[in-house]
């Protein structure tokens, strides 16, 4: 191992390891051993700029999430309708908009098939209402597969994402849920 000497009298200061890093949440986060780890992640968390920052509480992990946003996945074997997502609206009332995007693969015929959905919801704080009428695009790589279907609904003040697979096929689903929300 090699020392380096450095005289504070001539030349430029060497760096400064930071001792702490402030984050938007669960700040700071505080390196240990001159270690920070950095890790992406995700986060329902409503916040309009899309990005925070978490800290762990004084950890020396940083994560920086995008918020806003809701995954999940299930796997069917029948035509039972499943919930792959719920999401709790809250009490303050205000309305949603609801940006959904499914992949849907069916492990017994080996096809494919996605949905897209937009949807608004209204909450009072204890009760929602779909706005209007969702609007649904699929596409089905083959008529076999088409039976597969995508339903929102509302539960209470619980905001619900439900897919529908087909009797004696095997069907992975993923969704990936992005909102926007005003009160």
């Amino acid at each position: 191992m090699s020392q380096v000497i450095k005289n504070l009298a001539s030349g430029p200061v060497p760096p400064y390891v930071a001792t702490s890093y402030v984050t938007d949440v669960n700040s700071p986060s505080v390196p240990i051993a001159n270690v920070e780890n950095v890790l992406g992640g995700t986060t329902s968390i409503n916040n309009n700029k899309g990005i925070q920052t978490d800290g762990s509480s004084g950890s020396n992990t940083l994560t920086v999430q995008l918020t806003n946003r809701f995954q999940n996945s299930v796997t069917t074997n029948n035509a039972t309708p499943t919930t792959i997502s719920t999401f709790p609206m809250g009490a303050v009332p205000g309305v949603y908009t609801f940006d959904i995007n499914i992949a849907a693969f069916d492990t017994t015929d080996t096809l494919g098939t996605g949905f897209s959905v937009f949807t608004s919801v209204r909450t009072t704080g204890a009760a929602g209402t779909i706005c209007g009428s969702p609007d649904i695009i699929a596409n089905p790589e083959s008529a076999t597969i088409q039976p597969a279907t995508v339903t929102v609904s509302v539960s209470g003040n619980n905001f619900l994402i439900q897919v529908v697979g087909i009797a004696a096929t095997t069907i992975d689903w993923n969704s990936i849920t992005n909102y926007v929300f005003v009160s």
